[in-house]
């Protein structure tokens, strides 16, 4: 200890004006300002686990960069409870708002997704994923999980859902209902729905996105106009004697000189094609 007085200007001056608050004179944070540190992701939760309150209480959700747009996706009990393009939400305390009028749950920010959240988005394949469909209907969870059915890249029109998801009778207005009631779009990818000749629908979300979505996937917009314009809506193979919806992985390898034109169910029926057992081609 060299016992100089430093005086009240001096470094050891300096710190204890620091612990009491005062900043120094270049401004340069010390005392208690130089132990700040970015605040976690999950103080919330991790002050929630130091109180005792259980996990079951509430859910968690993350900020997932996708290929083609961004999303909060919220978790709880293993399951996906809800997600959303970011820019549909004027900001995490948006959404976290947003979640709890629909759930009835609070949302508070996670450091980590759920695992197989972001290799869903990556791959477009979210079969590995648990949904909570919460309050929604038994028949309308069954129409989401019908459109989880339709494989990357290929598209179905929206009375395909009925028969898939077991409700035949259901207009095409209330299975366009029962989508945009779905608690986690794109990750449920609506934007795979379309009219009879492929066109996107009101699935809930804009347009834009859609279109992204469907070109991230490959999904040929031009080669389905040109069927369309020709009233194509069936491709059938002259050699297996089987029909698909255009879109469908075994329709797109028919080639050119095999390939036959449908437009109907009925016509390829009364020309002794069968249905193929991938894509499942339903009656417009």
């Amino acid at each position: 200890m060299s016992g100089r007085y430093e005086g009240p200007g001096g470094p050891a001056g300096a710190a204890r004006a620091g612990l009491n608050g005062t900043a120094s004179a270049e401004g340069a944070p010390f005392g208690f300002d130089s132990l700040r540190g970015p605040m976690p992701v999950d103080l919330g939760i991790r002050i929630l686990r130091r109180a005792g309150v259980p996990e079951r209480a509430y859910d968690r959700y993350s900020l997932v960069e996708g290929p083609v747009v961004a999303l909060f996706v919220a978790h709880g009990r293993g399951a996906v409870t809800g997600a959303g393009p970011v820019d549909r939400y004027a900001g995490p305390e948006d959404f976290e708002e947003q979640h709890l009028l629909r759930t009835g749950r609070a949302a508070l920010p996670a450091g980590r997704p759920l695992p197989g959240v972001v290799g869903a988005l990556r791959t477009g394949r979210d079969r590995n994923l648990r949904y909570d469909y919460g309050t929604l209907p038994e028949s309308r969870s069954r129409v989401l999980e019908a459109v989880r059915g339709i494989p990357r890249g290929q598209l179905r029109p929206v009375g395909w859902l009925g028969a898939e998801a077991g409700v035949p009778e259901a207009t095409a207005a209330e299975l366009l209902e029962a989508v945009r009631s779905g608690p986690a779009p794109v990750l449920i990818p609506v934007h795979r729905l379309g009219d009879e000749d492929g066109r996107p629908v009101d699935c809930g979300l804009p347009a834009v996105l859609v279109e992204r979505l469907r070109a991230y996937e490959g999904i040929d917009e031009e080669r389905l106009g040109r069927f369309a314009a020709a009233g194509t809506h069936y491709l059938g193979s002259g050699t297996t004697r089987i029909f698909c919806y255009p879109t469908c992985a075994h329709a797109r390898r028919i080639t050119d000189r095999h390939r036959v034109p449908f437009g109907s169910v009925a016509a390829a029926r009364r020309a002794g094609y069968r249905p193929c057992l991938s894509c499942r081609p339903v009656a417009a």
